[in-house]
């Protein structure tokens, strides 16, 4: 039976994570070892103890020691790229009682520190790892031990999509899960990763970082002002929150780096850039040129814009161009003033561009920040 959440008033489905289908392959594999039975689905304990009916999409025996079962991932409605590939678990029976779990094709390899998996290990955090042992050695017994390759033909393409990358993982997907369920529409885990990506580079002897909303300010950084993108970490639309963590960890210079549409928000104290939690970029536009005193009627035609490259036409023409410095500036003090009452001080530096113009500000010179930062 499905589970939902409701979220926004809206019913949804859960899911369930990578880490829940490789445990659910590997126990409809075992079974058929020691019960001679395929299972169309099987149940499996989570790491909080709740137990999760998952349906096998294919299963068969290569010989008397060892079977092959596949799982669907599920993630219900909140989709992410690893949503409808197939996961794999290869069981071989030993003689003895060991159990080992191992990742085979599509499954990433672990090149960095600071990750809860030792560098050149499979991308199998601890979690779902226990959770695969405990699921299996339940069914085993203590008599009994087995080999497990966890493996995802389609992984290498699917990691690809994923911040896999970031992290240093290569080669692959990782198997994931606190739970073992996947909410809808939960924010946690993203938010999660980047704290992990933050985490890693101090570790790495990092003192100080960049951060960008995403794939623009990511480009920006390394083609336009020809920073490391080993120092750049995408904190997506958690400004406020990755600003904290930033400050947690314990870094005490952060560079932000974004497109005007993004980072705008931020002047005004919004912390939370996706659109579904706010919109006021020409209105925040309007307000600053208004102080600059720009009249009225082309108050009105920047009101009108529904993209900030089209207010930026507006304020060219009519050559109130300091506003992006204005802004900038805001940015940087609002994003200070957040973390004002902890320590470490954390100083921000601020650096924004558009798409048709390039760079448009930046809270000290560029060829300073530049140098600063290469």
């Amino acid at each position: 039976m499905e589970e939902f959440v409701y979220v926004n008033g809206k019913k949804m489905r859960k899911g369930y994570t990578t880490g829940s289908c490789a445990t659910a392959a590997s126990v409809a594999a075992t079974h058929l070892l020691l019960n001679e039975e395929e299972c169309e689905e099987v149940v499996v304990l989570s790491p909080v103890d709740k137990e999760i009916r998952i349906p096998i999409e294919s299963i068969e025996r290569v010989d008397d020691k060892t079977a092959i079962a596949s799982v669907r991932k599920n993630g219900g409605d909140d989709a992410d790229a690893t949503h409808g590939m197939l996961i794999y678990s290869k069981v071989t029976l030993r003689d003895d009682t060991e159990v080992t779990i191992e990742g085979g094709e599509g499954i990433g390899r672990v090149t960095q520190e600071g990750l809860l998996v030792p560098i050149g290990k499979p991308a199998i955090n601890p979690k779902p790892r226990k959770m695969i042992g405990d699921n299996i050695r339940k069914m085993l017994g203590e008599s009994r031990g087995a080999d497990i390759l966890i493996f995802a033909p389609e992984g290498y393409e699917i990691a690809k999509q994923t911040m896999n990358r970031n992290l240093g993982i290569i080669g692959g997907i990782s198997i994931l899960g606190t739970t073992g369920i996947v909410t809808p529409m939960s924010e946690d885990s993203w938010k999660a990763a980047i704290s992990i990506e933050l985490e890693m580079k101090k570790k790495q002897g990092f003192e100080k970082i960049v951060l960008s909303p995403g794939n623009y300010g990511e480009d920006f950084a390394v083609n336009k002002m020809m920073i490391d993108e080993t120092k750049i970490v995408s904190m997506s639309n958690f400004v406020g929150y990755v600003l904290k963590e930033v400050q947690r960890i314990g870094f005490e210079e952060v560079l932000m780096i974004g497109h005007l549409g993004k980072l705008i928000k931020v002047s005004a104290g919004i912390f939370s850039t996706h659109s579904k939690d706010a919109d006021a970029r020409a209105e925040i536009l309007v307000a600053n040129l208004a102080l600059m005193g720009m009249p009225i009627p082309d108050l009105e035609r920047v009101s009108k814009c529904l993209t900030t490259e089209a207010a930026g036409d507006i304020i060219s023409e009519t050559g109130y161009e300091g506003v992006y410095q204005i802004i900038a500036d805001k940015i940087k003090f609002r994003s200070e003033k957040l973390l004002k009452y902890r320590d470490p001080k954390v100083k921000v530096d601020v650096v924004l561009f558009s798409s048709k113009t390039g760079l448009l500000s930046s809270t000290k010179p560029i060829k300073e920040l530049m140098e600063e930062w290469k």
